[in-house]
């Protein structure tokens, strides 16, 4: 139970991380219109209008103009925000890999949409993911209120000193991003409290301590400043546990690497992340009247994976089902990679098989999901990847 006052609103997933920004108030927000993101920084733009907050809202040309100027922005030490996705996150790849290599602890909201061609405006998360060897944490949300929560803990996350790393709140487009859900709102000092002042570590406007930024490095020092890199991401699950906690004082919910529901005595369980969880765990229940043992693993935070925790969690399943809003061509699809990296380290895996589901915002059916349980507890998995809501239609 919520441990800090707070107040309950109906609110759409993006109106709900508008507020959360509201609350931090960030010294700049810079960003770009496009569906379906445009509702967080449309909203938080009326609250600067108003006086809400004193936010400097840059409005520029282009998506990459915006990490632009939060790059700069957050390089003279303040705090700086945004916001896209798809084809507005592909614009900016440039900058968000500038935005991890320089260290700047930016959060971002992404309402996750498919990237064209064909055209398409609707839910998947090949934007994302297709980011998520750039460097920066990445955190999946099922509902408005883990949207609303987990932009705290990310900008709590990103600023510790001991990472400094950009990181992306991902919430599902159109599912999360515009449907209504009742969202607890905490009181403004407590989560302002909670997330306090930027210390930055390094500052353009120093003068007494001057730092180049943006310098070329060649073959004599990149490698190490990428080793840098590394070493602050692997230090990100101690870091995330430790904020994860002292957010949990404050709204009485768990905030972990992932969310275990039925999962202990569990002879088949589905792994998948965002709103695709909560079909999977009306599905589980409905298996659990029937005697069936059945569970739901769903994954929030995604980059840097949680492996050894992951493995832990999955040891005692028969059979795995990785469900991904997403494809990589000519490779395992990015989630079930990842758990298959996951449980190679046990001595007795179970076996595994990879689904993909609802490019372009197709729906994931209940009886999708019981199909693939369905398929686990008969033993029916293979190295295949098949294919949840799909007409089979082939070149």
């Amino acid at each position: 139970m919520p441990k800090a006052k707070h107040k309950v609103v109906p609110l759409t997933g993006n109106h709900a991380i508008a507020e959360a920004m509201r609350q931090i108030n960030p010294d700049v927000v810079a960003a770009y219109p496009i569906t379906p993101q445009s509702g967080i920084v449309e909203k938080f733009s009326g609250y600067v209008n108003n006086g809400y907050v004193d936010t400097e809202m840059i409005r520029v040309e282009s998506e990459h103009s915006a990490m632009s100027a939060c790059v700069g922005a957050s390089m003279a030490g303040v705090r700086a925000m945004t916001a896209t996705c798809s084809a507005g996150l592909a614009l900016m790849w440039e900058i968000v890999g500038v935005a991890s290599g320089l260290r700047c602890p930016i959060v971002m909201p992404v309402a996750n949409r498919a990237i064209s061609a064909p055209i398409n405006i609707h839910c998947d998360h090949s934007d994302s993911m297709g980011a998520r060897d750039l460097g920066w944490i990445q955190i999946y949300n099922e509902t408005a209120q883990e949207a609303y929560e987990n932009v705290f803990l990310a900008l709590k996350l990103a600023e510790h000193p001991y990472i400094q790393l950009p990181v992306m709140v991902c919430e599902d487009g159109f599912v999360t991003s515009h449907c209504m859900q009742n969202v607890r709102i905490y009181d403004d000092g407590v989560m302002k409290k909670f997330v306090g002042e930027r210390k930055p570590i390094h500052s353009l406007f120093d003068l007494k301590n001057p730092i180049t930024v943006g310098a070329i490095e060649l073959q004599d020092y990149l490698f190490e400043t990428k080793r840098q890199q590394q070493d602050a991401t692997g230090r990100v699950p101690r870091v995330y546990r430790q904020v994860a906690r002292e957010l949990a004082r404050i709204t009485g919910t768990e905030h972990g690497f992932f969310e275990e529901y039925h999962t202990k005595d569990a002879e088949a369980v589905v792994v998948t992340m965002s709103s695709a969880a909560g079909t999977t765990r009306a599905v589980v229940d409905e298996l659990r009247k029937h005697g069936k043992k059945v569970g739901l693993l769903k994954i929030r935070l995604f980059r840097p994976f949680p492996y050894a925790e992951v493995a832990k969690a999955l040891s005692h399943a028969k059979n795995v089902a990785v469900l991904d809003r997403s494809m990589s061509y000519g490779a395992h699809a990015p989630l079930h990679g990842e758990v298959m990296n996951a449980l190679y380290r046990l001595k007795k895996k179970p076996g595994l098989q990879s689904y993909v589901f609802g490019l372009g915002g197709r729906d994931l059916l209940e009886s999708h999901v019981e199909h693939a349980f369905t398929e686990m507890l008969a033993g029916r998995v293979s190295d295949e990847e098949k294919y949840l809501g799909m007409r089979e239609e082939r070149e």
